[in-house]
């Protein structure tokens, strides 16, 4: 084999030298290597210089041997009439190069007219595609895209939205392949507008539905001869509860939602998937149909259908506790117009007082609230709204009345051995100094007392609830919105109407999918709200406003801004102490991963 003409990984040698298990190849660089024989393709007995022009060749020639092995000194004869090197040297390319024949060991196939079809088309679009994904690549240097342009972007908005791990045009723009790149680059574009909330659809949040809804036809008390209250934000359309008094005994009417929504059925499994409402700044994801929140929402008709629960209260003790399903009127007010009549209207007067006689019963217990700045964050009309979320009497009253409610179908459950989702929390390790002015706490403490609480968890065993201050305690008031008080619902109206209740190990696996949920959902929620903060601050360049220290370590302080219920750390400059204000201003604001930098001003 000596000087005979080899092809070692494309390119031409000439066999110079063997050993017993090598050879020596010599190339045209003059460079040379020891290969296996396996390792090289014999092409031709004769070395000769090779060129690299080829002459055209007649491929038609051997359509006789369609389907057919034959030998590359055959190929070469019928293609180029002469067996010499350069030709044979250009005929392997040919096989090579894969469109009309195929290597089989030292054979070479040549392929059917179908198969080089076939393989035709597809390399036109193969170079069709790289074409394009080119030219989409140049767009997107110069920062346009146009519609032949959209499969490529709407693959890197797969990777934006979580639903893909891959795009190829973010590789070829050597781009990492993360929701943050690809979320970075439809911004630079203009494919997204800054408003677009990826959040949603990043977590997998499943999006509203419509679905034919009918309620179960049952037997109702009629507790319309008193007048009850629906009190909730302005433009609310959607109440799912309210408070009343008969006599002596308080009411409290939740919508009837577990008349239509049965265990396991699809509508709970509607429920399972969603978990909760979700109010974002843009939308407001419903945990269930809208045309049931519709139909089961309190004080859109002359009588509502509710799910009662009555009960009488003395000295923080509750007694005589009732649930029923029933009829009541309910009148719609707001927060503002109870906090305009609350001291002269009868029936909101004395509910007030009962409500601050059970907070004071509470505090007694060990309850407490830290009271942390909130805020209310919209989209409205394409410009972004902050509120601060001040707290109210009316706020105040309503939310007393839902613990107290809570407590009460707590303890009606536990006194009858219904299984039930149980909110409970365990006793924290405050620091005295935090328990003896727990009800004055500066920002600072109240951020400090935050560290100390255990976590609270749902269980089917009813325990202390020790930030609310009560022996055991339930989440019963908001069925349209969050699941487990949908499931407390269901077991508590199951069991009134003496229809088989869930056992405690059904209840706990619904407690363990709403768990799995909520990683999501809260990230969701949290995520948002800080997206549209930043866009608040991208459109108000000139924003300043008070941070308050709420902790500090060396020369750097963590800043509460409550303006915006946000937290911050900045370096300063001279000394500073606890609950001091530092007025702020914006440094930079990075929407994409919902970083804010303040410095003072």
């Amino acid at each position: 084999m000596l000087d005979s003409l080899v092809a070692f990984k494309g390119k031409p040698a000439r066999i110079v030298g063997q050993t017993t298990h090598k050879f020596d190849l010599l190339f045209a660089d003059d460079s040379t290597r020891k290969v296996r024989e396996k390792d090289f393709r014999f092409i031709h007995p004769t070395f000769e210089q090779i060129v690299d022009t080829c002459p055209k060749a007649d491929i038609e020639v051997l359509d006789e041997f369609q389907g057919e092995f034959l030998s590359l000194k055959e190929i070469t004869e019928w293609l180029f009439d002469d067996y010499t090197a350069q030709n044979a040297w250009c005929a392997s390319l040919l096989v090579e190069d894969g469109l009309y024949f195929y290597w089989q060991k030292d054979q070479v196939f040549v392929r059917p007219a179908e198969q080089v079809k076939s393989i035709e088309q597809k390399r036109q679009e193969e170079k069709a595609e790289a074409e394009s994904l080119a030219r989409c690549v140049q767009n997107i240097q110069n920062n346009i895209y146009d519609e032949q342009d959209l499969p490529y972007i709407q693959s890197i908005e797969k990777v934006a939205l979580n639903q893909s791990k891959h795009a190829k045009i973010l590789t070829v723009l050597k781009l990492d392949n993360t929701p943050e790149s690809a979320h970075q680059l439809l911004l630079k574009i203009g494919y997204w507008q800054p408003s677009y909330n990826p959040y949603p659809k990043r977590y997998r949040i499943f999006e509203d539905e419509q679905l034919q809804v009918k309620a179960t036809d049952i037997p109702r008390k009629d507790l319309s001869h008193f007048q009850s209250y629906a009190i909730d934000n302005a433009g609310s359309n959607d109440a799912d509860d309210a408070i009343g008094i008969d006599g002596d005994k308080i009411w409290i009417h939740i919508a009837d939602v577990s008349t239509f929504v049965q265990p396991d059925s699809d509508l709970d499994i509607y429920a399972q998937k969603r978990i909760s409402n979700l109010y974002l700044p843009d939308q407001v994801l419903h945990m269930l149909p809208l045309s049931l929140t519709q139909q089961c929402a309190l004080g859109t008709d002359k009588l509502s259908n509710a799910l009662s629960v009555g009960f009488s209260i003395e000295g923080g003790r509750i007694f005589d506790i009732e649930i029923c399903h029933a009829k009541v009127s309910v009148e719609k007010l707001t927060y503002d117009e109870v906090d305009s009549i609350i001291h002269t209207h009868g029936v909101l007067s004395k509910l007030k007082q009962i409500a601050d006689h059970h907070r004071a019963y509470r505090d007694e217990k060990g309850a407490i609230s830290l009271n942390l700045p909130n805020v209310n964050v919209k989209l409205f009309e394409g410009e972004v709204e902050i509120r601060e979320q001040n707290d109210s009497i009316s706020r105040q009253l309503v939310a007393e009345m839902m613990i107290i409610c809570g407590r009460a179908v707590a303890s009606f459950a536990q006194e009858n051995d219904i299984a039930m989702p149980y909110a409970t929390q365990d006793e924290g390790d405050f620091p005295q100094e935090i328990l003896d002015k727990k009800f004055n706490l500066t920002l600072s403490e109240a951020f400090k007392a935050t560290k100390h609480f255990k976590r609270s968890k749902t269980t089917t065993k009813a325990s202390l609830h020790y930030g609310m201050g009560l022996e055991s305690y339930l989440r019963f008031t908001s069925p349209l919105r969050r699941y487990l008080d949908l499931l407390a619902h269901q077991q508590i109206a199951n069991f009134i109407t003496q229809q088989p209740i869930l056992d405690e190990k059904s209840v706990a696996e619904r407690i363990a999918i709403f768990h799995s949920m909520m990683p999501n959902i809260g990230k969701t929620n949290n995520y948002s709200q800080q997206h549209f903060k930043c866009l608040y601050l991208l459109s108000h360049s000139n924003w300043q406003d008070t941070g308050v220290v709420v902790d500090k370590r060396d020369d750097k302080a963590t800043l509460l801004i409550p303006s915006l219920a946000m937290i911050t750390q900045i370096r300063l400059k001279r000394g500073f102490n606890f609950d001091d204000k530092i007025n702020l201003k914006v440094r930079m604001v990075d929407l994409v991963n919902l970083s804010v930098d303040f410095k003072p001003c």
